[in-house]
C-alpha cells in the first residue's frame, strides 16, 4: 500500500490550505483510495455553521471525499485542475464535528476520457457519515 503525507499530497493535488482537506492518503492493493482528515476546532467552515453547535457542512464532507477520489488518478493530475462534474445520490447519515477524524474510502467505477466516476464514503469512528457517487474532470490548466 502506498501512503502519502500532506506534503506529498501537495505534489499532485492543486488544493492548498484552507481547502486542502486531506492529512494523509493511501491506495491499497485493490486500487481503493483511503484518506484521513482531522476536523480542527478552528476550521473556517464551522465558525458560522453553527455558532455554539459547530458541524461540518455537507458540501465540505463531499469535498473531503472528492479530494480522496482524486488520489486515484494522482499521476494524471499534473498540469490539470480537478473539477466536479457531478454529485449523485449523496446521503448524510451522521453529523461530523470538530475533533472528528474523517476516514474516506473511494473507488473508481468508470472512466470516459478525462471524466472519472467514483463511489465514495466518509466515516467517523467506523460510523457512516456520508456516501455518494462523485464525478470529476481533469481540465488542462490555462
Amino acid at each position: 500500500m502506498e501512503t502519502y503525507s500532506k506534503e506529498e499530497i501537495k505534489t499532485f493535488l492543486p488544493h492548498r490550505e484552507p481547502m486542502l482537506l486531506l492529512d494523509s492518503a493511501s491506495i491499497d492493493d485493490e486500487g481503493i483510495a483511503h484518506g484521513k482528515y482531522l476536523i480542527k476546532e478552528d476550521e473556517f467552515f464551522t465558525r458560522g455553521h453553527f455558532p455554539g453547535n459547530p458541524i461540518v457542512p455537507g458540501v465540505i464532507q463531499c469535498e473531503i471525499m472528492a479530494q480522496s477520489c482524486a488520489i486515484l488518478v494522482k499521476d494524471e493530475i499534473p498540469g490539470h485542475m480537478t473539477l466536479y462534474a457531478g454529485i449523485d445520490g449523496v446521503r448524510f447519515k451522521n453529523v461530523v464535528r470538530p475533533g472528528d477524524l474523517c476516514e474516506t474510502t473511494c473507488k473508481l467505477i468508470d472512466r470516459r476520457g478525462d471524466l472519472f466516476f467514483c463511489s465514495a464514503k466518509l466515516e467517523v469512528g467506523g460510523k457512516l457519515a456520508c456516501r455518494g457517487k462523485l464525478t470529476f474532470a481533469l481540465v488542462p490548466k490555462e
